[in-house]
């Protein structure tokens, strides 16, 4: 039968189909578990085992591995989780994305699962005009399941019949036939390919359906997967692009491991295949390459009965029905090989990899150098959200991370005095600019890290002083992340300034680095008074002084602002940019004095 465009448009539907109802199932199961998701990820990391374990949990709960790994690595770019963390966490979402192995295997092969698509899908429908929003979640988890073995189901019958075209199919066996090439060979195409559909799980059931039907040999079909094991890295790799080198290196370790455990696995490849075959044949599924002599005998003296039962004909006798049953067992033997493959492999993997993560953290180190020497400050370093013991001993960690945390802030503050100064447009500015979002970003982050922490440690026995030095930590930090919104608004007044095509004049720009510098000398003595243990009440009233200066300041350039619009010194909208950023920088004031309000409460309580 001739394979027409239609029918490839049709194939490529299908392929869609199931990555539509893998995204939609891994979403849905992502917002069914909601903020623990995170959490687990957050708390459940203190050791590479912990890890790990966490790693195969949420990997086979959300059925995607780009899911996790894309997760961690935006972890370690917000400085929430360290490298070696992710490393442990990625090895174990290996493990966990054979459970989809598993699933597609069982279920796509075993029981036609496509006969309850629809009604499931009857079912999902309603849940997602719910008012509720974990039945709409629950709807989405069961609409994409439906349309994942829906895909599945199309792609089988819309694969073209090799067989029936045997200039194709001898063309395609003729890459087969050169021993280990031909291993190395499918290897990368399994790798090309999942580069391509960015899903390991979507070029797992190709391969699957294309064994199955007898087109490649089960050793071939395991190539092909472990070369999807080096492709689905492009996923993370892609994630990463635009973070921090952390994340980077986060990203490049997936890829180390996942080549490096492909390596191994090729080194010994024809023993590892036997080894799989005797595993299946032990648990009495059967011998995975029984299909292909099956085929190949039947090819010889009844072609047409190989058609029949690839196409899915019936052809009516007791004998075929007999001859279907055998098929329909074999098919399950190579499918049900394969997936022991993958665990198999995967588990081995993770096994002897998961004791040198320090090693893996050390090579990455080295092959991701850090660029720009600001670039790796970003992370926790005095907390971490794993076990707390004593909660009161965890109020000096608190301390010194909202010190590093109002240390970050004022560098931010330096940044926009830069970029005050910048050339308007140029590489330097936009790259200036660029920093200063990205520390927004961490900021908004580090406050709900450091405030979590702190919930946590309220939540255990805590003495009175020492829960009143919580309320006092938690207003500290939600005043030093508005200062980094202060930071973020000044920069994007200069931004709208530039976008609107407005000049500062010297005068200006003189009166603003006057007030730049007084809120630099409030933020450096309020980082002062967080990084000592007993501030003196004399330098407390230092920042009070240094606010009155900010508002008098304030006031003055604002009477004069008026005067000097009238007197045609700038353009009126220059006065408007001129004004906004006077006006940020004493609301920035306001907010350290806040900060040093809360110290000064702290040296009260403790007095």
């Amino acid at each position: 039968m001739e394979y027409t465009f239609l029918d490839f448009l049709t194939l490529i539907g299908s392929v869609g189909l199931f990555l539509y109802g893998m995204k939609v199932m891994s979403e849905g199961l992502q917002k069914v578990a909601g903020d623990r998701l995170r959490n687990i990820l957050a708390v459940m990391t203190k050791n590479r085992f912990s890890g790990m374990l966490t790693g195969i949990l949420i990997t086979a709960l959300i059925q995607s591995s780009s899911a996790s790994t894309v997760m961690v690595v935006s972890f370690v770019n917000a400085g929430l989780m360290t490298l070696g963390q992710s490393m442990a966490v990625i090895m174990g979402a290996n493990v966990g994305t054979t459970a989809t192995a598993w699933l597609i295997s069982l279920f796509g092969f075993k029981v036609d699962i496509t006969i309850f698509a629809l009604p499931l899908i009857g079912l999902g429908v309603p849940l997602l005009f719910s008012n509720k929003s974990s039945r709409k979640s629950w709807g989405e988890f069961i609409i994409g399941f439906s349309f994942l073995f829906m895909g599945l189901s199309y792609i089988n019958n819309s694969v073209p019949d090799l067989r029936s075209n045997p200039e194709v199919f001898e063309f395609l066996s003729s890459y087969t036939q050169h021993g280990f090439i031909s291993i190395l060979g499918f290897c990368a195409v399994g790798a090309i390919l999942t580069m391509i559909v960015q899903s390991s799980s979507a070029s797992m059931a190709i391969f699957l359906i294309m064994c199955s039907k007898g087109w490649i040999s089960f050793d071939i079909a395991a190539a092909l997967i472990l070369g999807s094991n080096i492709g689905t890295t492009i996923t993370p790799l892609l994630a990463s692009i635009g973070a921090n080198v952390s994340a980077k290196r986060a990203a490049m370790g997936h890829l180390l491991f996942n080549m490096l455990g492909s390596m191994w696995a090729l080194v010994l490849y024809y023993p590892f295949i036997r080894f799989i075959v005797w595993i299946c044949t032990s648990l009495g599924v059967g011998n995975p390459n029984d299909l292909m002599s099956f085929i190949s005998t039947w090819e010889q003296s009844d072609p047409a009965l190989v058609a029949a039962l690839n196409s899915g004909q019936n052809l009516g006798s007791a004998d075929f029905e007999q001859q279907k049953a055998h098929f329909a067992a074999m098919q399950f033997s190579v499918s049900f090989g394969l997936s022991m493959f993958h665990t198999v492999f995967n588990v081995i993997n993770v096994t002897i990899m998961i004791w040198f993560t320090g090693l893996y953290e050390r090579i990455v180190t080295r092959l991701v150098r850090v660029k720009d020497k600001n670039e790796e400050e970003f992370q926790l370093k005095f907390i971490s959200r794993g076990m707390l013991s004593a909660s009161e001993l965890n109020l000096p960690q608190a301390h010194q991370e909202i010190a590093v945390y109002a240390e970050r802030v004022q560098r931010m503050f330096g940044m926009v005095a830069d970029l005050l100064h910048e050339k308007e447009g140029s590489e330097a500015y936009l790259k200036l600019y660029n920093r200063i979002e990205k520390y927004e970003q961490i900021c908004d982050r580090m406050e709900l890290e450091i405030a979590g922490f702190l919930n946590l440690v309220v939540g255990g026995r805590l003495s009175y002083e020492g829960k009143m030095m919580v309320n006092s930590m938690l207003t500290i930090v939600t005043e030093i992340e508005s200062i980094g919104d202060c930071c973020y608004n000044l920069a994007r007044t200069l931004q709208r300034k530039q976008d609107s095509h407005i000049d500062f004049n010297d005068e200006i720009v003189s009166n603003i680095d006057a007030m730049f510098k007084l809120d630099s000398e409030a933020l450096s003595n309020m980082v002062a008074l967080l990084s000592s243990n007993e501030p003196l009440m004399s330098e407390i009233m230092i920042s009070y002084n240094k606010e009155c200066e900010i508002n008098n300041y304030r006031n003055q350039l604002r009477g004069a602002n008026v005067e000097n619009i009238n007197n045609k010194h700038y353009e009126y909208q220059s006065g408007i940019y001129y004004m906004d950023m006077i006006s940020e920088c004493e609301r920035l004031g306001d907010y350290v004095i806040n900060v040093v309000d809360a110290i000064k409460q702290q040296q009260v309580k403790h007095a």
